[in-house]
């Protein structure tokens, strides 16, 4: 599955509270989502419109892996029906 070419950060983070990520808080244009674990761990994604690639494949990269899932794996989870 490619990735997204319009996912927005918010966006991104409705669909990683699909699988119990939590907004924590907000900085100004940055969302932090809080995954309660264990262990918990904690991702910061810019409410940008739209992401940029690198950025977006950068933090999928880094949830599938606390995760324990592929980039593909995740995606499957997050975007299908």
């Amino acid at each position: 599955m490619k990735l997204p070419r319009d996912l927005g950060g918010a966006d991104l983070a409705k669909a990683l509270g699909r699988i119990g990520y939590i907004a924590s808080r907000q900085t100004g244009s940055h969302i932090r989502l809080t995954h309660p674990g264990p262990p918990q761990h904690h991702v910061t994604i810019p409410a940008h419109s739209p992401l940029k690639l690198g950025t977006l494949a950068g933090i999928l990269a880094e949830v599938a892996g606390h995760q324990g899932l592929s980039r593909e794996q995740l995606l499957q989870r997050l975007f299908q029906t």
